[in-house]
Parts: C-alpha cells; sequence; structure tokens
C-alpha cells in the first residue's frame, strides 16, 4: 500500500501544528520546514481547512492552526478522506475475478491497514513533541 503526496503532505502538515498549538502557523513556514513546495501544500491546505482539520485565519496576521485538538483526529479517518480509492488491483477488467480469490484477500489486507490506523489519533503521534518542535525548527534554520 502507498499512499499519495496528498496524504503524506496532509499529515506533515498536521504534525506541524499539532506541535505549535500556542500560535498561527503560515503555509511558508511549513514549506519550509519540510522542503516541500508551497503550491502543493496550499491545496493540501485548502482541502484540510474546508474539511475541518485545520482552521485558517485571513488577514495580516493570519495563518493556520488546527481545527481540532490532536486527541480527535483520527488518522484513519484522515487517510480515508485525502486518498481517492483504494483499489489495490484492478479486477474488473481481469477474466479471472469471478473465480480468483485475491480480490478477497487484497480486501482483508485493506481492511487491516485501515484497522491500525483507526487506533491512532494525531496525539498519538506527537509522542515525543519536544523532539518534533526541535526538529522542525532545525529545518527552519
Amino acid at each position: 500500500m502507498k499512499l499519495t503526496l496528498f496524504t503524506d503532505y496532509s499529515i506533515r502538515v498536521l504534525l506541524h501544528l499539532a506541535a505549535r498549538p500556542e500560535r498561527l502557523c503560515s503555509i511558508a513556514e511549513v514549506a519550509q520546514a519540510y522542503r516541500i513546495s508551497q503550491n502543493h501544500l496550499m491545496k493540501v491546505v485548502n482541502d484540510l481547512a474546508r474539511s475541518g482539520y485545520i482552521d485558517s485565519v485571513r488577514g495580516r496576521g493570519g495563518g493556520i492552526r488546527l481545527g481540532r485538538p490532536p486527541e480527535e483526529i483520527n488518522i484513519g479517518a484522515l487517510v480515508r478522506h485525502t486518498e481517492e480509492g483504494f483499489n489495490l488491483v484492478d479486477c474488473g477488467s481481469c477474466a479471472l475475478a469471478p473465480a480468483c480469490g485475491m480480490t478477497g484477500v487484497l480486501k482483508e489486507a485493506l481492511g487491516a491497514f485501515l484497522a491500525v490506523l483507526d487506533r491512532y489519533s494525531l496525539a498519538d503521534l506527537m509522542g515525543k513533541r519536544q523532539d518534533l518542535r526541535r526538529l522542525l525548527v532545525q529545518q527552519e534554520s
């Protein structure tokens, strides 16, 4: 299973914001910290804001922050939101599909993958908050 860059960047944005709950952050700051495209990050941030994962404050002194507590942001739900689909293979066009057991196996594997993600929140990923903050500061320098 490989997640898209969109999901990867979504998780990174949320981690960055969770590490800095005391202030608003800018998209430029997040992009610089991870050395990723600010333009691509803007799409991610817009999607996260529309879906309530983050709040976006416009105007001078504006920025972004978490839209809810880290404990309320479920990683499985986030991945389901950010990924377009979970078809691991295209069984629909395969002549063997009606008799092949692989479809069921892959469906079970995907269910197990998502079940593990469902057990974690953003707060769980913040286990070493001080280490995350230190590493992000190093990246910004």
